[in-house]
């Protein structure tokens, strides 16, 4: 048995466990990640990267690579059923970096794996397994006795300060090390697929160069792009009564309702969507104990939420600049985590909350559309940003966000 001393234990090479490993290596720390798959692997394609997720990143040096391979769209327009112009395009970008500190960017999510990766391996306190088999752990009085099957099958044995679940939605360190609540399936479907920016240049019914959110009955959609692979990100959403969605084929045709394709800009996808979809089923999760002991959870593993509010990655990123001084300044792991659990579950509740109302919202049917459009429409081009400034000004570590915002798209 080895004495790690303060060596924190992370499962998961997501953006929550690699974010959590990078600020602690800031901090002195030692951390180990446990990664069952063999490589960095990713799932989805896109990523929002809202101010206050930004500006965590940023802090950890990683600006220059996000405005490297990331993209500052100028506006999110709002399109309301077969309206073939923005009912309103409220402004993010440049405008939230000025008002938030950060500006609010979209990534290729495998980009963002790989920066923190990268960054990750500059440190010789992190130590990232992949292929690991299995891990379980006892706790104690004298603390926490993990045991790590690896990928040659052979077996490590460890006295970690702390254990961090960052294994997403089915964490297995919530399930079964701490007993906790599976997910569950929240009732939508997200479909995915890639368009190649040069399809959509000449029709001009999605800008290429902004955020569109295309509202419609029992349905939306989100498009953005991708210019550094000269590709255009579309999820559809849209609800779905599943048997087993664990057991469900990922790629298929989305069943779309016929009245989805009476809208210009959907239609336009949809014709254009060469690679097919992929479909996802959308899991979320709801525990009010985010730790045992020095076991803990962050990220999808603690509260995976609806993606209607794009906040998913970023309240993960909130947790690790959170749970990482604590980690390195608490007497212990239990303490840490306890401290941790009270600074955040109330903010991320209020997150899940109100993503989960933006997907009513968003999928109004006539004639309470109307009176949606009319409210969002008097807010203004700014309006969210008084109505979100608890959400995108939250400062986990209040001291001025240096960023770079100079990439544009051509």
């Amino acid at each position: 048995m080895v004495a790690d001393g303060r060596t924190i234990y992370i499962a998961g090479a997501g953006i929550a466990g690699l974010t959590l490993a990078l600020a602690l290596a800031k901090f002195g720390a030692t951390v180990v990640v446990l990664e069952r798959t063999e490589k960095l692997e990713t799932t989805g394609a896109g990523i929002q990267i809202s101010p206050n997720a930004r500006c965590v990143l940023d802090r950890l040096g990683l600006s220059r690579p996000l405005a490297r391979f990331g993209f500052v769209p100028e506006s999110i327009d709002i399109y309301p059923y077969r309206r073939p112009k923005p009912l309103i395009s409220l402004q993010v970008g440049e405008e939230a970096a000025v008002r938030f500190g950060a500006p609010y960017g979209v990534i290729h999510r495998a980009d963002l794996a790989d920066i923190l990766f990268n960054a990750c391996r500059r440190f010789a306190n992190i130590d990232i397994q992949f292929g690991v088999r299995q891990f379980d752990m006892v706790s104690h009085t004298k603390g926490l006795s993990l045991s790590v099957e690896q990928a040659n099958h052979s077996t490590i044995e460890a006295r970690p300060f702390a254990f961090i679940g960052a294994d997403g939605v089915h964490s297995r360190t919530r399930t079964v090390i701490m007993s906790g609540p599976e997910a569950k399936y929240s009732g939508y479907v997200a479909w995915r697929t890639m368009i190649p920016i040069s399809m959509l240049a000449d029709n001009h019914i999605i800008a290429r160069d902004r955020v569109s959110l295309l509202w419609g009955p029992g349905f939306h959609a989100v498009a953005y792009p991708h210019p550094h692979h000269d590709r255009f990100n579309v999820a559809l959403f849209t609800k779905e009564k599943l048997g087993d969605p664990n057991k469900v084929s990922k790629v298929q045709e989305p069943s779309l309702p016929k009245m989805l394709l009476k809208s210009p800009q959907i239609e336009a996808l949809v014709e254009n969507a060469i690679a097919g979809w992929s479909m996802w089923p959308l899991n979320a999760v709801s525990t009010s104990e985010w730790h045992k002991g020095p076991v803990g959870l962050i990220g999808d593993a603690a509260h995976a939420m609806l993606p209607f509010q794009a906040q998913g990655a970023a309240m993960g990123i909130e947790d690790a600049a959170i749970l990482a001084p604590l980690l390195v300044t608490e007497p212990d792991g239990q303490s840490a985590l306890a401290r941790y659990q009270s600074l955040r579950q109330k903010r991320v509740a209020r997150v899940q909350r109100i993503s989960a109302s933006n997907g009513s919202i968003y999928h109004m049917e006539w004639p309470f559309s109307l009176i949606r459009d009319m409210v969002v429409s008097a807010q203004g081009p700014v309006g969210h940003f008084n109505r979100l400034e608890w959400l995108y000004g939250y400062d986990p570590n209040p001291e001025v966000c240096t960023v770079q915002t100079t990439q544009h798209f051509s």
